[in-house]
């Protein structure tokens, strides 16, 4: 009698759980690996080649900005060297000898994706690119992304750059309990200016993240892209209370419309 109430109350606690989440979709769709998780009940609604190894792209400056959060360096003034610029696109278009604040930097990295800020930090921070790598690893190691390793600070691939998406699930919910980063990574704009005497200097960094501008409840948080990753986004949408963080990666179907239908069932639940 004992066991059939424990099997009941368990079956009954796996309808509460998934309440809303149509599994049976999302198995269907072309989709590299897919998590979702509920963050007030802590609960993974669903999973999909979770461990599988992935190039994380973009989304790898997610771990960039945190650190440059956590340096202390946020008000500091950085002069762009050549080194800095010595990146593919996207690139907000530094110069050599521009004076950027970390905090603009960070928020360029962030919303635009712009590589040679995402570089600046990284020799801004580590003194060099290869300590910088070193410390993400560092930080990778620490919060638990047991099948990460970085190999840049931007998110370019290569052999020795992955991740999985239960790792970038672990690194998302470490960034987002910084305000900071939870502040910068629902921006859909950001307008700044070099800091260089003389000659007014404009950058604006426009979000690739369509949530943001066509959900009122997406909150973040980076977007990512790859011609090996495909289209990857780590999102996040709150509403009454509710709170869901989806890690989408290698999506060969409409990642925000397909979000946007998940966090429809989840937050509405």
């Amino acid at each position: 009698m004992i066991l059939v109430k424990t099997i009941g109350l368990c079956l009954a606690l796996s309808i509460t759980v998934f309440a809303g989440i149509n599994k049976q979709e999302l198995d269907k769709l072309k989709i590299g690996a897919l998590l979702i998780k509920d963050l007030k009940t802590k609960h993974v609604l669903y999973s999909k080649d979770a461990q599988k190894k992935v190039s994380p792209a973009s989304l790898t400056k997610v771990m960039t900005v945190i650190l440059a959060i956590q340096s202390g360096k946020m008000n500091d003034a950085v002069t762009i060297t050549r080194e800095m610029v010595n990146v593919k696109p996207t690139i907000a278009g530094y110069k050599r000898g521009d004076v950027v604040l970390m905090a603009d930097l960070v928020k360029a990295a962030m919303i635009k994706s712009d590589n040679d800020a995402a570089k600046a930090i990284a020799i801004t921070v580590g003194g060099d690119e290869k300590h910088f790598v070193a410390m993400m690893n560092s930080k990778a190691r620490q919060i638990g992304m047991r099948n990460t390793h970085f190999s840049n600070p931007c998110g370019y691939d290569g052999k020795d750059h992955y991740s999985s998406s239960t790792d970038l699930l672990k690194m998302a919910e470490y960034a987002i309990k910084s305000p900071k980063f939870n502040a910068i990574s629902k921006l859909n704009t950001h307008t700044y200016y070099a800091l260089n005497k003389g000659k007014l200097k404009q950058f604006t960094a426009y979000t690739h993240n369509r949530l943001l501008n066509r959900y009122e409840y997406a909150v973040g948080i980076k977007t990512g892209f790859t011609n090996k990753a495909g289209p990857c986004l780590i999102a996040r949408a709150k509403k009454d209370g509710k709170d869901c963080l989806i890690v989408m990666m290698n999506s060969k179907v409409d990642r925000w419309k397909t979000a946007k239908v998940i966090f429809e069932q989840v937050l509405n639940s």
